[in-house]
């Protein structure tokens, strides 16, 4: 074959860059680090995702061009490690309430002008969804490990299963304006992987009598991972619109192949807001 022809087979496979075998180390690196800490639990879990929270509030308060920066990231910051310590420490339950209530309070003094402060608010709480719901999950008795492993099992096959998907079989655009690559059989793609991966997890879980959750009927499995699938994507959607908006290409630098947190967070974030709001129902139904 010529070196022209290898050339342009190379163009047409979508697969075939530097960027993408980066994505797929990365990914595969950080999937391998989060499923042992899952696995582990107590602290080595909890500081993954402390670290997350703060990292994709800072990304949020850069991007976003929120000041004072270095004041408000301190107060993110140091509310997260102080509400992370609530729940491995078995602190009352108002702890972790009470404590992003005096941060969110810093964070509406401190922050500079009307719209600084709603922006600095959501590094707060978006940061506690991240870092505190995944924890709140993995520790509840009747939960346990079978939560987080759901949630990644569907965001990770919705993002992974919808990337290949999508630039195998292109095809009509999603939403061209916020995102020109993603395209509706991508999504459907990502929806149907999610489906399959949230059953699975579920079905294993059962079978190895992880949690009395996994006791759920199945077709409500089926129904919440698709529900997921769509928020996950949602979430994505919502990021890019968030990067146009301020005029960046990623969040930030700290993921090879990724970009950001927030970049690689963003249909996480979706899912652990849904996650979140289960765990408040159940707390109000007890």
């Amino acid at each position: 074959m010529a070196a022209d022809d290898r050339a342009v087979g190379a163009r047409k496979n979508p697969f075939a860059n530097r960027e993408f075998g980066l994505r797929v180390v990365s990914g595969l690196v950080l999937a391998a680090i989060v499923v042992a800490a899952l696995v582990v639990g107590g602290w080595a879990f909890a500081v993954i995702w402390l670290a997350a929270g703060i990292v994709g509030a800072a990304e949020w308060i850069g991007m976003s061009r929120t000041t004072p920066r270095r004041a408000l990231l301190a107060i993110v910051a140091g509310t997260l490690i102080l509400a992370a310590a609530c729940f491995e420490g078995d602190a009352p339950t108002y702890a972790v309430p009470v404590l992003l209530a005096l941060g969110a309070a810093l964070c509406l003094i401190v922050a500079e002008g009307p719209a600084g402060r709603l922006r600095a608010l959501g590094a707060l709480f978006g940061g506690a969804v991240v870092a505190l719901v995944p924890v709140a999950l993995r520790d509840a008795p009747a939960i346990g490990i079978l939560g987080p492993a759901w949630m990644f099992a569907v965001v990770w096959s919705t993002d992974v299963v919808a990337y290949f998907t999508g630039r195998t079989l292109g095809g009509p655009k999603l939403m061209p304006r916020v995102s020109p690559k993603k395209t509706w059989s991508g999504a459907l793609g990502g929806l149907a992987g999610a489906v399959v991966a949230g059953l699975a997890v579920v079905a294993l879980a059962r079978a190895q009598g992880w949690s009395p959750l996994a006791e759920t009927a199945l077709v409500w499995v089926g129904l919440a991972s698709a529900v997921a699938s769509v928020l996950s994507q949602g979430g994505d959607l919502v990021e890019s619109a968030l990067k146009r908006r301020y005029g960046v290409k990623d969040s930030g630098k700290s993921i090879p192949g990724h970009g950001g947190v927030m970049d690689r967070l963003d249909g996480f974030f979706a899912v652990a807001l849904l996650a979140g709001l289960y765990l408040i129902l159940r707390r109000l139904a007890a």
